[in-house]
């Protein structure tokens, strides 16, 4: 799922939900619905915004949730 992708990377960095919301000007709630699977299908501005402040690139965490798709 994106979302523990996108958690893991935050995690990673070492950012809270607040200092990623803050530093890619993505709501807290929304980027928490993310993580938690609530949002599944995150806008691809959302995710360029996202990805950008976690220098990996959009390809990257659409390839992410692409694999494990193909796993089920």
């Amino acid at each position: 799922m994106i979302g523990d992708r996108l958690q893991f990377l935050r995690l990673q960095k070492g950012y809270t939900l607040s200092e990623l919301a803050r530093r890619s000007g993505v709501s807290k709630s929304y980027i928490s619905n993310i993580e938690r699977g609530l949002q599944k299908n995150p806008s691809l501005i959302v995710m360029k915004k996202l990805s950008e402040t976690l220098d990996i690139s959009v390809e990257k965490l659409l390839e992410f949730k692409h694999q494990q798709d193909s796993e089920k």
